[in-house]
């Protein structure tokens, strides 16, 4: 560390695992330093999955008290957290936590459209929030529960979403952040509020519906006993973009600021691939609903209008899998395994439901292969290479629909996160969509959260600084197109066979 830094820390809970991250400013460049990694693993338990949230919390603990006696990294200005979207916790009187909180992925929510629909039409609802049909959103997991009795909703006085839970912890303070807020099916992006018009509806207690703050929000300091247990001052906490893709495309690494027809997009690619673009307003119509796109909140007031695609998660799925039975690949073996396979023979519906949670993703993927008629996948490089092409193609398929629901021609795909690594999966990005991909920075959504604190510090003077901050300090790779023709006729299978 040089004198004139200022240091900042991440805690960036992702699906599979956590860190801490501290960020070393010095007005120009941004340094990154990984204090604390862990894994982050959901139990299931008497039939259902949940996020193990006190284990987290310890290691969020044991995180910040690294970067506590960290020499490296010197005296720490502030630190803010940043997780998955739609999954909570509930506090009951006293703020007490009501139960472990429930994963995403978690059986329970099957069928609860349905249910709403019942009560709500679909295009009140998308009229109401803009967000996409998802059983995994937060709406549909409260309705679960009040379809079940659950004396947890009953008693719950507070829901706090999962980065605003780590906040309470830390501070003390209740509050829900607007990027994250955004991702519940409950919040209107037109009055800037929640949708108690969906809570009355739907018969759920609106008195669990706590203030939404905006990101660069100082919530305050941590609180006298975790910084004791951390040896850390009494640092504050800053809000950044606390839904981890918010956090993530505040580090796409563009020049061009948000506009309604934007000539890039993104694509945060990790466990799940996040494609869109940022504009200045939501985009509600029939359209837009009609392709399942969401309108999701953005640093600086921003939307983000963009499409969930199931992304590396399949990738995780068979690797583990494998490795239960003796064959433990690196990610980079896989790769090479699949640059070895033969082309665009074989594809998928990334997001078909089948694939949320199988109990063997390797036997659905083979399965779904033989039930539209095309070659099945029999060994693991042509498993991955059927994985990665069908990610692509289900990335050009969007990268359309967003052209047209903008209404102009995106010029520049920017890939970050850790997909952004796989360069076959970047090459393939490129082949298929047609455009130019930008691939990089890895660690976007720590560095999305480090920036939105040096913002709110004042180090930096805005959002567009910010992103001059990330070109300043972090290499990236240009992809261009290859081999249209066969990607073209390629394309032209894949839509056949992802629409029966």
């Amino acid at each position: 560390m040089t004198v004139s830094e200022r240091v900042f820390l991440a805690v960036d809970l992702g699906a599979s695992s956590g860190r801490v991250m501290a960020g070393l400013f010095n007005g120009n460049r941004l340094r990154l330093e990984q204090v604390h990694r862990f894994d982050n693993r959901p139990v299931v338990a008497a039939g259902h999955m949940h996020w193990d949230a006190l284990a987290l919390w310890r290691a969020v603990l044991d995180g910040l008290q690294a970067a506590a006696s960290t020499n490296s990294v010197g005296t720490i200005t502030s630190v803010g957290v940043d997780t998955w979207g739609v999954d909570f916790a509930l506090l009951g009187r006293n703020d007490e936590l009501l139960g472990n909180p429930y994963h995403y992925r978690d059986q329970r929510t099957l069928g609860m459209m349905e249910k709403v629909f019942e009560k709500i039409s679909r295009e009140e609802i998308f009229a109401e929030t803009g967000l996409q049909f998802m059983e995994l959103n937060t709406l549909y997991q409260l309705v679960a529960m009040q379809q079940t009795g659950s004396s947890i909703l009953d008693a719950a006085e507070s829901l706090l979403l999962m980065p605003d839970f780590f906040h309470w912890l830390l501070t003390g303070k209740k509050a829900v952040e607007f990027t994250n807020a955004t991702t519940t099916q409950f919040y209107n992006p037109s009055s800037q509020s929640w949708s108690t018009k969906l809570f009355d509806r739907l018969g759920l207690p609106q008195r669990i519906l706590c203030d939404i703050v905006q990101p660069g929000t100082r919530l305050g300091r941590i609180r006298k006993d975790v910084a004791a247990d951390t040896g850390l001052d009494e640092i504050e906490v800053i809000l950044p973009g606390t839904h981890d893709t918010a956090s993530a495309v505040m580090a796409v690494p563009a020049c061009a600021p948000p506009t309604s027809q934007p000539d890039w997009c993104y694509i945060s690619s990790g466990t799940w691939s996040l494609m869109g673009v940022e504009i200045p307003a939501p985009v509600i119509h029939d359209r837009c609903r009609e392709r399942n796109f969401t309108n999701e909140g953005g640093v600086g007031g921003t939307i983000r209008l963009l499409k969930n695609i199931a992304g590396l998660w399949f990738v995780q799925e068979c690797r583990r899998l494998w490795a239960q039975q003796g064959r433990d690949y690196v990610w980079d073996q896989l790769v090479h395994l699949a640059e070895e396979s033969p082309r665009l023979i074989s594809f998928i519906d990334p997001d078909e439901e089948q694939f949320v949670a199988p109990a063997n993703m390797v036997e659905s993927i083979r399965g779904y292969c033989s039930d539209t008629g095309q070659t099945v996948p029999d060994n693991e490089g042509q498993v991955i290479r059927c994985i990665l092409e069908s990610l692509s193609m289900r990335y050009r398929q969007v990268l359309g629909w967003m052209d047209e629901l903008t209404g102009g021609r995106i010029e520049t795909v920017h890939i970050v996160g850790g997909g952004s690594q796989n360069q076959l999966l970047c090459q393939m990005a490129a082949n298929a969509t047609g455009r130019r991909v930008i691939a990089g920075p890895t660690e976007a959504t720590s560095i999305g959260n480090l920036l939105v604190q040096a913002t709110a510090a004042k180090e930096v003077g805005s959002i567009v600084e910010a992103r001059e901050v990330v070109r300043n300090s972090f290499d990236v790779q240009e992809y261009l197109p290859r081999d249209a023709t066969a990607w073209d006729d390629a394309f032209e299978r894949f839509r056949q066979v992802t629409t029966g």
